[in-house]
Parts: structure tokens; C-alpha cells; sequence
């Protein structure tokens, strides 16, 4: 059996930039597109070589919006990925979208060229809460496109959504997402909102001109959403995302489970035999090293040894509801896993954080609240 990898491919191109967001994406460098596919089609086909004893389980084309872009151009580097790679016939191959950026025509091509799994940035149902975090597009945009995405024959979509937004209510939250489990897609992820510095929001909040919520009523929307999209039929697989039986995200699984993946674009991070590097973050830098330097576009690299590994492989695995396997960290590793982080378990276990069950560690229900802390006692 071949070992297997993910990729992803980064598309940092967005028609606006979001208040709350501080991914590597850009919304006045248009002109740049034609040139920064050209880079990233040199950067695939680069690295087909070193990946050639893989074959590739899945694909995320992520952002920024992809949806944002001509269809022509996710084409190419679908293809490539086709040509140069060992692309598994059952492959995930999932994209981002924005409402009101995508299109019929959109819709189709990526029928064509085989991405099977959508991704739909919702974020609330609200209009005004959409337009205070600078969506954007309107509620209506979303039920065209999920509409239409149903139509053209799309039976794999997620919905983002956010909680603990400025001046969002309970019955706001409730609203969203009575809303979006009445559309039916087979997979919700529900994020709380983090004001991350470099952004919109940060300089908001630091004017005073917006608030966080508390930390109560945060944890009142996780619970309710918790608790409404179990009763609907949407396992809670992760710390945030649900889905319908079978169609949880195997690309996000494979970061998860600290499995391989190679990351293509500007800023992409890529973990493969064991290390850890990202690719420049500048556009410009990124175009510019495709054409002056043949394609060096690694600015970070670091080993990981195998003490970060162990501490990697329980911090990613602890997110998952189901935890980590006892097992698989002894076939992985060669040792127990309590002979190594023994003493962290038993006091997370003792604080009623962690419990042992059917040979795995996972989160208890209050151990999701306090994840980060959990998370904590792993960091050397």
C-alpha cells in the first residue's frame, strides 16, 4: 500500500478583505493573477518529483477566494496536479467560495474538472451583522449559490460559519443556524471569532470602537451549537466542525493526525518527512522568486525531531473529539505513550479535562471548553 499526502494550494486573491481576517490573502492585486499562477504551476510541477512514492488522497484549494479567479486558471493546476501526481481516483478535491462570487459557470467548470467537495463562507444569516464584518455578499447571494451548487450536482458542501461576533445576539446565532441546517449541507464548521492583530477588527477594537463578547455568552453559542447540530444529525468530529455521517473533512484530517501534505502558493506551509517550511507570503516575492530564482520559494524550514513530533502528534490528535489512539502512537513512535507524557495525562485526567476510553485520550466535555490549556501542558 502506498503512503499518502495531501495538498494544498493557496489562492490569495479576494475581491475585499474581511474585517476579522488575517490569512495571506490581498484584494487590490488583481493585475498580479496571470503571474502568480504562472509561479504556482512552475512551484507544482517543481516538487512532483519528491512527492513520486505518494499518492495523493486529497486536494484544498483554499485562500483568500478561489472563487474569486476565472475558472481557467483552478483548471491548470487541477490538471497539473493530475499530470505530475498520483492522484487517487477517490481523491477529496475540495475548493473555497465566497457567495456572490460564485457562478453557474464557475459551478459547472468545477463540476468538469472533478472538485467534489464545496466550501461555502457563510459566516451569519444576519445582512447587517454581514455588512458590520465586511462581507461582501447578502444572505441571498448564499441561498442562490447553495442552490445552484445542489442543482449542478455538488452532494459534498460546508458551510463556515462564525459565533461571538460584535453585537451578535443569541437569537441571531439561533437564527443562522436553524437557517443553514434547513439547506441541508453535509458538513458546518463553526468558529469562534478571534480578533487577530494585523486586521480590521484589531484597530476597531483597540479605538474602542467594538467589543468582544464575554466569555459566557461565547460559550452559550459553542453549547447551543453544539447541541442543535447533534440533534440534527452533524457529528462533532473536531473542536469546530461537524458533519453528516462519512463526510467529515479528509484534508483537514490529514493535518489533524500530523499526516504529510505539500503546500503550493504564497505563504503555504507544508509538512513532509519530517519538516515543516512555508513558502514567502508576498505575492510579489513569490512571482519574484519564480522568475529570478528558478523557483526557490522557501523562506521558513525547520526539523522536526522527535520529542516536537510526539507533542505535535497529541496537541493536532486532541482536537478530534474520538482523541488519539494509544495504539497508533506506539506504532508510530516505538513507545507508550503514558511512559513519555504519563505525568501530563494523569493531572488532566485528575482535573477532569482528559478521559481514557476504548484504549484512546480524548477531551472530556469540559476539556473542550478549556482546550487551550489542555493544548499547554504538551508545549515543551
Amino acid at each position: 500500500m502506498k503512503k499518502s499526502i495531501g495538498i494544498y494550494i493557496h489562492i490569495p486573491f479576494c475581491i475585499s478583505k474581511c474585517y476579522y481576517c488575517d490569512f495571506n490573502s490581498s484584494s487590490n492585486k488583481s493585475s498580479l493573477v496571470e503571474a502568480y499562477f504562472d509561479a504556482l504551476k512552475k512551484e507544482i510541477i517543481l516538487n512532483s518529483e519528491r512527492a513520486g512514492q505518494y499518492e495523493v488522497k486529497t486536494v484544498f484549494i483554499g485562500g483568500g477566494t478561489p472563487s474569486s479567479v476565472d475558472s481557467r486558471y483552478i483548471e491548470d493546476v487541477l490538471e497539473l496536479c493530475r499530470k505530475h501526481y498520483n492522484l487517487r481516483s477517490d481523491a477529496e478535491v475540495s475548493i473555497e467560495s465566497n457567495p456572490g462570487t460564485l457562478s453557474e459557470i464557475k459551478l459547472k467548470a468545477y463540476k468538469y474538472i472533478g472538485i467534489n467537495r464545496l466550501s461555502i463562507g457563510l459566516q451569519a444569516w444576519q445582512n447587517k451583522l454581514l455588512k458590520s464584518i465586511g462581507r461582501i455578499h447578502c444572505v441571498e447571494d448564499f441561498t442562490n449559490n447553495f442552490k445552484l451548487a445542489r442543482e449542478i450536482g455538488f452532494d459534498n458542501i460546508n458551510v463556515d460559519v462564525i459565533f461571538s461576533l460584535p453585537d451578535q445576539t443569541l437569537d441571531d446565532w439561533n437564527e443562522t443556524l436553524n437557517n443553514i441546517i434547513s439547506q441541508g449541507p453535509e458538513h458546518i464548521s463553526s468558529y469562534s471569532l478571534k480578533i487577530e492583530e494585523n486586521t480590521v477588527f484589531w484597530e476597531k477594537y483597540n479605538n474602542g470602537d467594538i467589543k468582544e463578547i464575554d466569555d459566557q455568552l461565547d460559550r452559550e453559542m459553542y453549547y447551543i451549537a453544539k447541541r442543535k447540530l447533534s440533534q440534527y444529525g452533524y457529528n462533532m468530529y473536531e473542536i469546530s466542525n461537524f458533519s453528516k455521517e462519512g463526510f467529515e473533512c479528509k484534508h483537514n484530517l490529514i493535518y489533524w493526525n500530523a499526516e504529510n501534505y505539500l503546500g503550493f502558493g504564497a505563504g503555504a506551509h507544508s509538512y513532509f518527512n519530517k519538516k515543516r517550511y512555508n513558502n514567502v507570503y508576498s505575492i510579489e516575492d513569490y512571482v519574484e522568486n519564480y522568475i529570478k530564482n528558478e523557483g526557490k520559494y522557501v523562506e521558513g524550514e525547520a526539523f522536526i525531531d522527535e520529542a516536537e513530533s510526539m507533542s505535535e502528534f497529541v496537541i493536532l490528535g486532541m482536537r478530534l473529539t474520538q482523541g488519539i489512539s494509544i495504539l497508533d502512537f506506539k506504532e508510530r513512535y516505538g513507545i507508550e505513550i503514558m511512559d513519555r507524557f504519563g505525568e501530563q495525562f494523569n493531572k488532566l485526567i485528575a482535573r477532569g479535562l482528559v478521559e481514557y476510553k476504548d484504549k484512546r485520550l480524548m477531551l472530556t466535555e469540559t476539556g473542550l471548553d478549556y482546550a487551550n490549556q489542555v493544548f499547554m501542558e504538551f508545549i515543551d
